[in-house]
Order: C-alpha cells, then sequence, then structure tokens
C-alpha cells in the first residue's frame, strides 16, 4: 500500500512584517469588505462592531488570514477615491488591530500608497493586488522596502471592462505563464520573495477561460509558489448554475475541492467554516493509503 502525503509539497512558510505564516498545508483567507458595493452583499461589513465580530468570526472558524477590502473591483466598478479607501480601511483596522493585535491581515488593494499608510499605522502582513503593479508603477518596490508578503494576481483589463468579452492571443494557461514569470522575475529583483501567485478568477475570463484555469491549476506549481484560489461565490458558479451569489455556497465548496487537489494552497472565502471543513477532508482524503 501506497500513502500519499499532503496535498501542498512546496515551500513551508511566508515571512511577512516580521511574521511566519505556515503555509505546510492549505489555509483559509477570509474577506471582509468594507465597501458599499460588493457582488456579495453578505460580505459587506460597515459599521465598527460587525467589523469586529466578522474578524472573530474568521478566526473562531479556522482562518487564517484576514482579507480587507474596501475598494470595490466587481466587474463594472468604478475605484473609490485614495482618500476614501484610506478611511475605509483606517476605520476597520483600528477596532481589528484592537481586539486582534497579532492577526495577520492582508489589505486589497492596488495602490502603493495605501499600502505604505495601512503599513505604518497598522502593521498589515499582506498586499492584495489585483493588477499585479499595473495599476501603480509604485507597487513592487513598496512590498520590497516593506518587506511584505505580495499576493500578484492576473487580471486582463481593468474592473470597469474585463469581462466585456475577454480574449486571449494564446491559450490562456500559456498566456499566465508568461505574466507570472515576467513579474515573478521583476518582484525578485527588487527583493521580493514571499510571493503568493493568484490566475485571477473572473478578472477578465470567461467562463470556459475560468474551468481551463481550474482544471490546469496544477501546473502552476512549477512556480514553486503558493497558489491562491479566489472562487468564491463567483460568477464562474452561479451563472454555470442558473443561480445567483447568494444561492452559490454549495457550488463554491465544490470547486474550493477540486482547487486544493489541483494544488491550492489558499482559499479566499466569504465561507470560512464551509472552506476549512473542504480542506479538513481533502487532507484526510489525500493522505489515506493506495491499494
Amino acid at each position: 500500500m501506497e500513502k500519499t502525503g499532503s496535498l501542498f509539497q512546496g515551500r513551508g512558510t511566508l515571512l511577512s512584517n516580521g511574521k511566519l505564516i505556515d503555509i505546510s498545508k492549505p489555509l483559509v483567507m477570509g474577506i471582509i469588505n468594507v465597501t458599499n458595493d460588493s457582488f456579495f452583499g453578505g460580505s459587506q461589513f460597515r459599521i465598527k462592531s460587525r467589523i469586529a465580530s466578522r474578524a472573530e468570526q474568521i478566526l473562531i472558524e479556522g482562518g487564517t488570514i484576514i482579507d480587507i477590502g474596501a475598494c470595490s473591483t466587481r466587474p463594472g466598478s468604478m475605484p473609490v477615491d485614495e482618500t476614501v479607501e484610506i478611511k475605509r480601511l483606517t476605520r476597520a483596522l483600528s477596532v481589528i488591530r484592537k481586539k486582534f493585535p497579532n492577526a495577520i491581515i492582508s489589505i486589497d488593494t492596488f495602490r502603493a500608497n495605501v499600502a505604505k499608510v495601512m503599513h505604518s499605522d497598522f502593521g498589515i502582513d499582506i498586499v492584495n493586488d489585483i493588477s499585479a503593479g499595473e495599476m501603480d508603477p509604485n507597487m513592487f518596490r513598496t512590498v520590497a522596502d516593506l518587506k511584505l508578503a505580495y499576493i500578484l494576481m492576473h487580471m486582463k483589463g481593468s474592473p470597469k471592462d474585463m469581462q466585456e468579452d475577454p480574449r486571449y492571443d494564446n491559450e490562456i494557461t500559456k498566456e499566465l505563464f508568461g505574466f507570472f514569470t515576467q513579474k515573478i522575475e521583476m518582484l525578485k529583483l527588487l527583493g521580493v520573495k514571499d510571493i503568493i501567485i493568484d490566475p485571477g478568477f473572473g478578472f477578465g475570463k470567461n467562463l470556459d477561460h475560468n474551468y481551463t484555469i481550474l482544471k490546469n491549476l496544477e501546473s502552476f506549481k512549477v512556480f514553486e509558489l503558493p497558489i491562491l484560489a479566489g472562487i468564491s461565490r463567483k460568477s464562474m458558479i452561479y451563472k454555470q448554475l442558473n443561480t445567483c451569489p447568494n444561492k452559490a455556497l454549495n457550488g463554491t465548496s465544490v470547486l474550493n475541492t477540486i482547487a486544493i487537489l489541483n494544488g491550492a494552497s489558499i482559499l479566499r472565502v466569504h465561507d470560512v467554516k464551509e472552506a476549512a471543513e473542504v480542506i479538513k477532508l481533502t487532507e484526510f482524503y489525500i493522505s489515506q493509503p493506495k491499494i
């Protein structure tokens, strides 16, 4: 009988802002949106008491990272002003850091100055940049200077137009390989080593693009970096099932399971408890011997 190991056999840790983040096994990133126009209303938290309760819920239910976004990037959206984004993040982080001073916090921003201010004021740990430095040329240098972990996501176009008939010159996984190769090299030349790659499900991709990426997700392990899957309640689920984001939890769990089995090491989700159960069951499944 052959007994298999963990699902994720890459690096064991990430170092960010002086903290070691254990990634020897898959982990959960829980979402807190402090916007008023997220595509899934259940992730919106704008009152301080609710923000604190949501952060506590993420940690209690098995989340390792709290990801906070203050500028909607849903399809068709326009970004809020930087001052508004900073004000929203400050309101959220002031209560979270007070109650959970050691929590691992990621901010979902494409603005280098926002990352700088939030690091200075609240000691954030990770920058989650949907634009991979394309929307702010200072982002890579800022992340390097602050010694933060960085989520490098692929997006074609901008949130305003990314879902208007997205097309690729080459097969999509080949295009993403070229994209990540170039961006990772740029980051490493600046001294950024703690990089997480995110193929950007739903960001400039149609249904076929998304499922092709999911089916070939394991191939991105060639970069020997953690892979983040942000599938939670997205249109690739509810459009295929002819439903809506509020009814897409079951489909999310199905695709999160596939993502973990195909090499994802971080699940970015709205529903932390269910994602943690996906990881626990898939880890147990993969550990069983083949007869």
